[in-house]
């Protein structure tokens, strides 16, 4: 005890521009070196980690302070991460089954491609708003999805973009969402309550954005008539003669909807869907149980189809993209990156810098655009530094919590704009956990993706549309009067 007592003596608050600086030296390191250099986020992560860490140190942390902050980090965050690698193997059994193949095929007779962009944000939704889980929906009809898109030549980042719109368009209305559930429980409201509330944003946005991709669909020009039949063609003919479609390949899919409609553990429903996949490719496929392991944990290829009696040489392009893919090995660069993020977060923590931004941020706001506008920043704020769904809600939640009970706002409120701003940005940035999944699932990178995730976007204008017209914001009590005050704003329930 003696020992650790000089330590925290010496142990000093950061000043606003201190606790500033890790921040933006993080941002500018991710945006400058996977924008313009081509840099690993993870080793930007790695830099931007150990200048916390020197920064900390100046403001008399010790090395094991640190190391306690990060390891309360990567134990929150476990559960997620283990869930992400689990997705590797589900993937690569989904793909051995047949039933990812089957879904494809299916997708490659039935949507026009002018369609395949609104087609691929609804059909998301739909699953998502079903099912809770945005990385479900995206690594397995999200999956499907963007492989009929690659099929039928539309443009794939696109395609990405609605599906992650789509995705995120349940992560927040389902009751079944873990951030859903989160935001009225940090805000002090009622789920239900929470829910309604967010059709004032969440509805405009999702019509809007269905009607852009509408648009972008009409538009889309994927080459001659001639070439892109012929792609599909000769993708349809070689699924047809490499895989053995069968109604009972859905089974998978439907173990994971029954398991979050049933409200399981995500990690077990995505294990046991595995081993029915598993069990399919050897049952169904023909595969053997080198195949099946070899599929789980490296992923699938076009070199199983191969040993399985297949030709691997005269494979399609489109198929190798459809095929090679999945595996438990192919989540290893997104668990290293989401370990680095967890570490440079955990560091900043510890430090006290996100507690100093969020106390200097509060003394500026005052009314009720302002306060909606500081929300909607500062859940920005926490995404781009942290890269984390639930600090986007639990950091502003707890800090503006207070301002919004004083000037007379009800607590739903907040949790809306909380889900609005911070829990959609995450999959638009390419060193977050969700970014890295998404981007890792379909293929495509999330800078490419990004400016076509509507939705994400327009939720937050929204919010801040609502917050200085007063539509949709409901009220606790009458606001403060304050002598520069303008005409109270007509209460909404």
């Amino acid at each position: 005890m003696p020992e650790t007592a000089p330590a925290e003596a010496s142990r000093r608050r950061p000043t606003f521009l201190q606790a500033l600086t890790p921040v933006v030296v993080m941002i500018a390191l991710l945006v400058v070196g996977t924008v313009w250099l081509d840099i690993a986020p993870v080793i930007l992560l790695i830099v931007a980690g150990s200048f916390a860490g020197v920064f900390a140190l100046r403001l008399g942390l010790t090395w094991e302070q640190m190391l306690a902050g990060i390891c309360r980090k990567i134990d929150s965050t476990m559960p997620a991460l283990l869930i992400l690698i689990s997705i590797g193997m589900l993937t690569g059994t989904w793909m051995v089954s047949g039933t990812i193949p089957m879904m494809v095929d299916l997708g490659l007779r039935a949507i026009d491609p002018h369609w395949i962009i609104p087609v691929s944000f609804l059909i998301t939704a739909v699953v998502s708003t079903l099912t809770g889980t945005s990385w479900g929906s995206v690594g397995t009809v999200g999956v499907a999805l963007i492989s009929v898109a690659g099929g039928l030549g539309a443009s794939l980042p696109m395609t990405a973009g609605a599906i992650v719109a789509g995705a995120y368009f349940g992560d927040k209305m389902s009751p079944l969402s873990d951030t859903t559930n989160l935001a009225p429980v940090v805000a002090g409201t009622n789920l239900f309550a929470h829910i309604r509330h967010l059709l004032y944003t969440t509805v405009p946005a999702a019509l809007v954005s269905l009607a852009i991709y509408f648009f972008l669909g009409l538009t889309q020009h994927t080459g001659s008539v001639e070439q892109p039949g012929h792609t599909t063609q000769e993708l349809l003919d070689f699924l047809d003669k490499s895989f053995t479609f069968n109604p009972l390949l859905f089974l998978p899919p439907l173990v994971v909807l029954a398991g979050a409609v049933l409200r399981k553990p995500p990690l077990p429903t995505i294990i046991l869907s595995s081993v029915v996949a598993a069990v399919l490719g050897g049952v169904v496929q023909g595969f053997s149980l080198s195949d099946l392991s070899t599929a789980a944990s490296s992923g699938f290829s076009v070199d199983l189809l191969a040993s399985h009696g297949g030709d691997g040489h005269t494979v399609p392009a489109a198929a190798q993209t459809l095929l090679n893919r999945g595996g438990l090995a192919s989540m290893t660069n997104v668990v290293l990156i989401g370990l680095a993020g967890f570490a440079f977060a955990g560091i900043i923590t510890e430090a006290g810098c996100m507690d100093v931004l969020m106390a200097r941020l509060l003394k500026r706001v005052r009314r009720t655009g302002g306060i909606v506008l500081a929300t909607v920043g500062s859940s920005v704020g926490v995404a781009l530094a942290t890269g984390t769904s639930y600090l986007t809600i639990l950091i502003p939640g707890e800090g503006f919590k207070r301002v919004y009970a004083e000037h007379g706002l009800d607590a739903k409120n907040l949790s809306r704009t909380l889900e609005d701003s911070g829990t959609v940005m995450v999959p638009l940035l390419p060193w977050s956990e969700a970014g890295m999944y998404m981007s890792t699932a379909l293929g495509v990178a999330t800078l490419s993706y990004a400016p076509y995730a509507f939705l994400c976007y327009l939720g937050a204008v929204f919010a801040i549309i609502c917050g200085y017209t007063g539509i949709g914001i409901a009220r606790s009590k009458p606001t403060p009067t304050h002598p520069a005050d303008t005409p109270p704003e007509p209460v909404h329930p």
